[in-house]
This record gives C-alpha cells, sequence and structure tokens, in this order.
C-alpha cells in the first residue's frame, strides 16, 4: 500500500543536509556521534531523519529505524527494540543468570547492534525522543560515552516544546553536550522563500504571490501546516480558518465514513497499530476496512507499514483528542483493551495497561499494570517497573480490598530503591511499615538501612543497622547479615576501627546460623581491616580463609566478594603489588569462568591495572584494561575500570579522553563513597594542573576534602598532596595567588595524616610516610625555600615503595630545587636524568615534556650521548631563544600588549604573536605571567 505517493518536495534544507551527514561522520574519540534535531510539531525534523537515514544508507551506512511512544508507560528501550525488530533481529531477553544490576540489557543490546553493523558505519534514528523511556535515555549515555564499544553515530528527532520545566530529556542533553562528538541542532520554520517554493511545488507555479504570503503567514512557516495549505489552494477547497485544529477537523470531515472512524481510532491507539486490533475495534467487515484504510491512507492521514498502521503526524491525534466527548473516548479505549486481551499472541502489557486506564477502569487495569512491571523487571528496566509499580499503587487505592496491597507497596519500595529514587524507597517503606500485614521490624530496619546508605545517609543507615541488631526477634541469621552488612559500610566510610568490631559480630553471629555470604562478607571486612590497622599478617590470613570458604562455595558472589577484598588490599595499603596484580588476575580468570566477568571479573582487572600503574608498568595496564572494556560493565563496575583508565590518561597526557572517563564517571557516580568520589576529584585535579589551570585543580581539591568524612589516610594523603602541588604551581606560574586559607587547610590534613600514621600498621605507614613526605616538600616549594633535600628524601621513600612515578616526580623537584639555588648542579643532572627515563620508560608524556623544558632552560643533557651547544651560561634561561625573541620578551614583561609591542618593534601584530608562541613552546611556560616570571628570574 502506498503511503508516501503525494509527498512533497524537500526544500530549503540542503545546507541542513549536508551539515548533518558530516557531523555524523565526524566521529569522536568514543567513535560515536550524535545529533539531536530539535524544533517545534510539524517543522520537518522526521523528514530530515528520512532524508539523512537513506543518503547514509545509500552511502553503505547499517541504518536502523525506531519511534518513542507517547503513551507514558512504554515498555524499557522500546524505540531501540523497535528498531532491532525492524530489522530482522528479534528481540528475547537475555539469557542465562540474573546480573547485580541492569546493565545486563544494555550489553545485551550493544551486542546486537555490533551484529547488525558488522563492518559497516551504523547510524541509529530515534524520532520522538521527548517520550523516550528512562532506558532509552540511559542507553544513549552509555553509548555515545564509548562504554558500548559500538561505532555508531545517533540522529534524534526532539520536540522543542515538550522539553519544558523538569523533563528528564533535558538533563541528558546537558550531559551529551559535554561530548565534542554530539551536537543539538535546531531546526528553524521556512523563511519567505522556502515557504514559496514549497507552496509552488505543490500547488503549481502558477500560484499568486500574496496566496503564498498567506500560506507563509497562516503556517509560520512550518512544512507541514504549509503543506496542507498548499495542497488546499491546489485542489481548490475553500479557504479554511487560520488555526491548525481546523484545518485538521474540516479535512477529517471531508474522509468517508469508515476512514473517519479508522482515523479516530487509530488516533486513539498505541502506534503501530496492527491490522488484527484495528479490525476489532472499529468492527467493519473485512473489505469495508481495507477500503476505509485504503481511504484514510490516500487522504494523507494514515501511514501503511509492514507492522501496522500509524498515523502521518501526531498531531492529528492531538486535534482528534479534543473532539470526542468522555464517553466516546472511554469506550474506544475499552475496545482497544478487549482486542488487545482476545489477542491469542504474547499481551503487550504496557499498551494494556494503557487502554483500561484511559478507558476508565482501574481494576481491569491492574493486572495488566502488575505484568508489565514484572516483565520490565525481567528486562531489569528498574526505572519502568517502579513508574509500574507506582501506577498500581494508585490504581488499587485504599478502597479495593485489602489484599495484595502490602505487596505492591513492598514491590513499589525495592523497585524506587533499585532506580536510584531513595527518598521515595524510603516513603513507600515508611508507608509499609504502618500496615498492620507489614513485614517484621528487623526485616524493615535492614530494608531502611540499605535505603538510606544508598542515599547517602549513612549515619542513620548505620542507627537502623545497630537497631536491627538490638531486636530480640530478629533471626540469628538476620542479625548476622545486618552485622556483615554494616561492617562493608564501616569499611567503605574508612571507618576501619568500627568495621573491625562489627566484623568479629558478624563472623559470632553467622557461625551459629548465618549464610555463607555473611560469613565471606564480614570475613573480608575483618581482615582488610586488621591489616590496615594494626596486624597485615593476621588480616591478610582472614582474608585468605575467606577466599578459601568463597571457593568450597563455588558461589560466584562469595568469590567475587573475597577476592576483591584480598586484591585491593594487597595493591592498595599494603603495597604488595606484585602479589596483588597476580591475585587479581587469578581471581579474574576464576570468575569469568563462573559466568560473572561483567562484574567481578573486570573489577579485578580494574585492581591488577592499578596495580601496574603504581609500578611503572603503564603499557601492560593499558592491556588488562582494554581488555576488561570489551565486557562493557556498568555502575560500580564500570566507575572502578573507568577511574583506572582515567589515570593512565592523565599520565599519558590523552586529556580529550580523561575528560571523557571522567565526564562518564560523573554521570554514572551518584553519591558514591571515598573510595570513588576522592580519586576521581584527584585526577580531575592532576589533568587541571597539567593544562595550567590551578583554580579548577584548587576546587577539585576542596570539594574532596569538603565531601568526605573517611578516615582512609592513604586516599587523603593523595588528595593533600595534589592540592599542595597545585599551590605550588599556581605560586610558580604566578596565574592565580595562592589562597593562605586553602594552604592552612591541607596543612592540618597533613598534621592529621602525621599523627595517624603511628597507628597503622606498618606497610599502611610506610606509604602515608611517603605522601606526608611529598607535602612536607611541596610546602618547601610554595614558600619559596627551594630545598633539594626534602625531595631527595621523599624519593628514596617511594623507590624502597617500588611506586616509580612519584619517586620520579620528587626527583624532578631535587633537581629543580639544586639548579635555582646553583649548588651540587651534578646531583641535579644525574637526579633529572632518572626521572626521565622513568618517564620515557612509562609512557608519560606531559611529565616528560616537563622534566625536557627543565633540561632546556638549564642546558642539562638527558641521555649521555646527548650534547650542549655552546651558548649561553647553564644559568641563562634564556639562552633558547633568538635575539628578536628576547625583545619580545622583555617588551611581554613590561606588560605591553601584541599591539602596542608591534609598534615599538616596528613589527606588525601578527608576527608578534608568531615570536610569542615560539617564545611559549621554547619556555615550555602556558601564559604570558610565566614567561614574564623566567625573563625576570633570568634578568
Amino acid at each position: 500500500m502506498a503511503s508516501e505517493g503525494d509527498e512533497a518536495p524537500l526544500v530549503g534544507r540542503a545546507a541542513t543536509l549536508a551539515e548533518l551527514r558530516s557531523d555524523l561522520s565526524d566521529v569522536g574519540p568514543a567513535g560515536t556521534a550524535a545529533v539531536f534535531v530539535t524544533g517545534e510539531s510539524g517543522v520537518g525534523k522526521s523528514r530530515l531523519l528520512q532524508e539523512t537515514a537513506d543518503a547514509m544508507r545509500a552511502a553503505g551506512a547499517a541504518v536502523l529505524s525506531g519511534t518513542c511512544l507517547d503513551i507514558g508507560d512504554a515498555s524499557p528501550l522500546h524505540p531501540v527494540l523497535q528498531a532491532l525488530r525492524r530489522c530482522g533481529s528479534a528481540p528475547e531477553a537475555p539469557t542465562g543468570g540474573p546480573p547485580d544490576d541492569a546493565g545486563a540489557l544494555l550489553e545485551w543490546v550493544s551486542q546486537r547492534l555490533r551484529a547488525v553493523a558488522g563492518d559497516r558505519p551504523l547510524l541509529l534514528v530515534l524520532d520522538d525522543l521527548q517520550w523516550a523511556d528512562r532506558s532509552t535515555r540511559q542507553l544513549l549515555l552509555y553509548l555515545l560515552a564509548g562504554l558500548g564499544e559500538v561505532n555508531l553515530s545517533v540522529l534524534a528527532a526532539v520536540r522543542a516544546e515538550s522539553l519544558q520545566g523538569a523533563h528528564p530529556l533535558r538533563r541528558v542533553l546537558a550531559e551529551l553536550r559535554r561530548l565534542r562528538s554530539v551536537r543539538v541542532l535546531d531546526l528553524a520554520p521556512l523563511d519567505h522563500d522556502g515557504t514559496r517554493e514549497l507552496v509552488r511545488a505543490i500547488a503549481g507555479e502558477q500560484v499568486a504571490a500574496e496566496d503564498a504570503e498567506r500560506v507563509f503567514k497562516r503556517s509560520g512557516g512550518n512544512p507541514f501546516v504549509a503543506e496542507e495549505l498548499a495542497r488546499d489552494l491546489r485542489d481548490g477547497r475553500a479557504e479554511l480558518s487560520d488555526t491548525l485544529r481546523e484545518i485538521f477537523l474540516a479535512r477529517v470531515d471531508e474522509l468517508p465514513k469508515h476512514a473517519h472512524a479508522v482515523v479516530h481510532a487509530i488516533a486513539a491507539g498505541v502506534e503501530p497499530v496492527e491490522h488484527p486490533v484495528l479490525a476489532r475495534v472499529v468492527q467493519l467487515g473485512d473489505d469495508e476496512l481495507l477500503e476505509a484504510v485504503r481511504a484514510a491512507v490516500a487522504h494523507r492521514f494514515v501511514l501503511g507499514e509492514a507492522e501496522g498502521y500509524r498515523l502521518r503526524h501526531r498531531l492529528v491525534a492531538e486535534v482528534l483528542e479534543q473532539e470526542v466527548l468522555p464517553a466516546e473516548r472511554a469506550a474506544l479505549h475499552r475496545r482497544y483493551a478487549e482486542a488487545l486481551e482476545a489477542d491469542p499472541g504474547a499481551a503487550d502489557h504496557a499498551a494494556l495497561a494503557h487502554h483500561w486506564q484511559q478507558a476508565g477502569e482501574p481494576l481491569r487495569a491492574l493486572p495488566a499494570v502488575v505484568a508489565a512491571a514484572r516483565d520490565a523487571e525481567r528486562l531489569y528496566g528498574f526505572s519502568e517497573a517502579h513508574r509500574y509499580w507506582t501506577v498500581a499503587l494508585e490504581l488499587a487505592g485504599e478502597g479495593t480490598p485489602e489484599i495484595g496491597r502490602t505487596e505492591l507497596l513492598s514491590h513499589a519500595a525495592e523497585s524506587a530503591y533499585q532506580c536510584g529514587e531513595h527518598a521515595l524507597a524510603l516513603t513507600r517503606l515508611e508507608e509499609l511499615a504502618g500496615r498492620a500485614d507489614a513485614p517484621g521490624a528487623c526485616t524493615l530496619h535492614l530494608r531502611r538501612a540499605r535505603y538510606l546508605a544508598a542515599a547517602g545517609r549513612t549515619a542513620t543507615a548505620e542507627t537502623e543497622y545497630e537497631q536491627a541488631l538490638a531486636l530480640s526477634d530478629c533471626t540469628p541469621r538476620e542479625k548476622a547479615s545486618a552485622a556483615a552488612h554494616l561492617a562493608e559500610l564501616l569499611l567503605h566510610l574508612g571507618r576501619y576501627a568500627d568495621a573491625n568490631a562489627r566484623a568479629r559480630e558478624a563472623l559470632e553471629l553467622a557461625e551459629l546460623d548465618g549464610a555463607t555470604a555473611d560469613l565471606v562478607r564480614a570475613s573480608a571486612a575483618l581482615g582488610f581491616s586488621s591489616a590496615f590497622r594494626e596486624d597485615p599478617d593476621a588480616g591478610l590470613a582472614v582474608i585468605r580463609h575467606a577466599v578459601e570458604i568463597a571457593e568450597r562455595s563455588g558461589h560466584p558472589d562469595d568469590m567475587g566478594v573475597a577476592y576483591l577484598h584480598l586484591a585491593e588490599l594487597l595493591t592498595g595499603p599494603l603495597n604488595n603489588l606484585e602479589e596483588g596484580v597476580l591475585v587479581a588476575r587469578r581471581g579474574a580468570e576464576k570468575l569469568a569462568a563462573l559466568g560473572v566477568g561483567r562484574t567481578y571479573q573486570t573489577r579485578l582487572l580494574a585492581i591488577a591495572a592499578n596495580g601496574l600503574f603504581r609500578v611503572g608498568q603503564w603499557a601492560e595496564a593499558d592491556r588488562v584494561l582494554a581488555d576488561a572494556m570489551r565486557h562493557r560493565p556498568s555502575g560500580a563496575d564500570a566507575v572502578e575500570l573507568l577511574l583506572a583508565r582515567c589515570r593512565l590518561w592523565v599520565g599519558f597526557g590523552d586529556e580529550e579522553a580523561a575528560d571523557r572517563d571522567l565526564d562518564a564517571i560523573a554521570t554514572m557516580l551518584a553519591g558514591g563513597g571515598a573510595r570513588h568520589v576522592l580519586p576521581m576529584l584527584t585526577l580531575r585535579a592532576g589533568l587541571a594542573m597539567w593544562r595550567g589551570r590551578h583554580a579548577e585543580a584548587r576546587a577539585a581539591v576542596q570539594r574532596g576534602l569538603t565531601e568526605t568524612r573517611s578516615d582512609d589516610l592513604v586516599l587523603l594523603g593523595v588528595l593533600a598532596w595534589h592540592g599542595l602541588r597545585a599551590e605550588a604551581e599556581a605560586h610558580a606560574s604566578g596565574d592565580i595567588p595562592v589562597d593562605s586559607g586553602v594552604v592552612r587547610r591541607l596543612k592540618v590534613v597533613v598534621d592529621r595524616m602525621g599523627q595517624g600514621a603511628g597507628d597503622a600498621a606498618a606497610p599502611v605507614r610506610a606509604v602515608i610516610d611517603g605522601y606526608v613526605e611529598l607535602c612536607a616538600a611541596e610546602l618547601s616549594r610554595l614558600e619559596d625555600r627551594p630545598d633539594p633535600e626534602p625531595w631527595a628524601r621523599a624519593a628514596a621513600t617511594w623507590d624502597r615503595r617500588k611506586q616509580p612515578y612519584p619517586a620520579a616526580y620528587a626527583r624532578l623537584r631535587q633537581a629543580e630545587a639544586a639548579l635555582a639555588r646553583k649548588s651540587r648542579r651534578a646531583v641535579a643532572v644525574t637526579a633529572l636524568r632518572q626521572a626521565f627515563e622513568t618517564a620515557q620508560a612509562m609512557g608519560a608524556r606531559p611529565f616528560a615534556a616537563e622534566i625536557s623544558a627543565l633540561a632546556v632552560r638549564a642546558r642539562v643533557p638527558l641521555t649521555s650521548d646527548e650534547t650542549v651547544e655552546v651558548g649561553p651560561a647553564p644559568s641563562d634561561e634564556l639562552g633558547v631563544l633568538t635575539e628578536r625573541e628576547r625583545e619580545v620578551l622583555a617588551a611581554v614583561a613590561e606588560g605591553l600588549t601584541n599591539k602596542e609591542i608591534g609598534v615599538r618593534l616596528f613589527i606588525s601584530e601578527r608576527t608578534v604573536g608568531v615570536h610569542v608562541g615560539h617564545i611559549f613552546d621554547k619556555l615550555q611556560v602556558r601564559t604570558r605571567v610565566q614567561a614574564s616570571r623566567v625573563f625576570l628570574r633570568a634578568a
């Protein structure tokens, strides 16, 4: 059935089409690109998507197209699953055991997209994105951040008038705008000339200029409305009223009786409306129905597609909805619901629930809503499941029989927790607790504690766990679970003494009547806290015993928890890096064989990569992370992996990749603990310092000190070092003044580290001492006391810890201080060469560049076979500049602008700019202030 036989030409969009194809082909570092086309209804977004898709398909791209539904209760990922269905990739739920989070569906969709694309470029076209379900929005963030490992371009249309207030898509677009390869294109209506061209293309060249102008004024340049008015002109119909509603109503009234009924029915349906369902709704004979549909298509109201019927434009439905009586509308939806229930195929519970609700039949809608909620949970669409359970609660009400409402509340609370609506989860839980048939007090305390902890209210969560433990009606197993989870919470918060005590309590309870999972979790928390605080050997023995118990049980969760804690302890606080990397890799291999490669294996590989990073094997760490990323992790697992990879990007100097990963982490990280937040902010500070953005580095460090109350002195040590380093860099560059209040606060943290190190286990104390020494050395740099000795001590400490990067950094500063004092040049040369050798071996490009810059200024050869040209004395930092560049630099130091320098030296302003660029490169500075400081120091 030809549904596009009277298609109007595309006018006024040639440049836009070319721009779209260019933007979609210009993929970013993640191999993705996206253009979101916004504009008013009828402006031509869908047509632009169609034309672009056709052009890219003709160029050899694989193209998938899907449309979002506007019923408010769409199934998770509806447009993407629809697109896969259209291309013959029939969507089925993931098989195997249920994963720990909703990321399984994202992984499955990524696999299908890669399979469809093959070796071709892939274009995913999504229409009416303003109606996208939350899972679809999350998928876009997931794919465009590069986490799905799919090389694709996304082209989506969004109704601009829908993005008002707190529309969830606004936040998604705001997040995606951070990516270089994402663009939002606002499609404007046609201008006078474009509208005139469109009208004449439809109605003929003989159309009078005043008629074309009248169409422009009445349509406002909206192509859809202009097309309809132009056809009226062409067909000689009488002039219609000035409103779009009247235009549509007049056209609908011209339809034959049965076609009129078909259009009204499709307008009320959930598109696409299948032919058998439509037949039951309009209740016509087969021949009459086909004739009616043909008439609706011929009048350009309906599109006939393989999967069913849809309106040519949804504005028709909006107009017709206001023209029927409430009783008529309810009757139409009732017939739809009855038709869907009579369908022998798989029921569309979401559509069925929608129609029974619109029919005013809440009790008949309730089973469909509950079924839709369970369907969403099977697809790990927790946000959709939460919405359905909430609707079920509203439909059930208090006027219905009490049976079942407690169960609905329980599901509603848990689904809210699963999708991140923690405050609502707590509200639902309190309502559940107030019911006569509520679960026991212990169960309520345990659930409330989980919800509170997820909401970031750790103090109250701790109280809830303690209340559960104090209840006499709690079973030993429930108490063991409460104590084990509480120990893990305290460990995550860095309260190792409290975690130790609770872990011991959990172990005692678990021996009476506890699950293996609680025994393993408590043992891991006990071993970690004991090793950190007092006795590394005893703590390690406890965790190793937990590993043995987990391996005997064979359960992936038990083995995952045990191996994670053991590997993290070895590669982190205890600094036993080689063994820690081996343990992480061995555990990852075992867990991959158990089918949990996407979760525990990826996190263990992240721990292995962190250990390799610390021992300076950055290339091997890169290979490990590349292998782990193949599993396309999500949630906390993805955060761990991205943090590990971002450390490499910052070290390698790949600023764009580091930005991309940090943005992805910030998108996924919602109120995480110190083990995620502090490393993320430390990386932001380090990246900002390489860029010379010292204010950004300062802000990141201060946020970390403000937002955490962790007692993990190792994490605080790294952050404090970066904070003092940022202040010292700012002081050296002169870009921003040193903040004395910030420095005082950092000194307090350093004093706290020094005091707390005495209570820590010896290996932990050695690591803390290393950061204390780095902080003390940065303070000498900050206070203009160039002294190589603190840096030499710091380098020796990190040599003993077998961590080459901080040792090399300390040697760079040792050489800088020695050269500034113009003494012990031989020591400075040796330190600088050692630092450069380490930086080159690791592939630390920005670090190596900083070392080279100092060597150039000091006339120090970095290798034994490197020679130094005869020239100015070593103390002359300007020896690398030509005579003209020296003249320009002297003028810069006076504060002259490029234009003023040009006038003084009788050269053009552009030539001055070229000289300034060469000066910056040779002196390895980024600003005029830094260049001026070098000049004044040399003078």
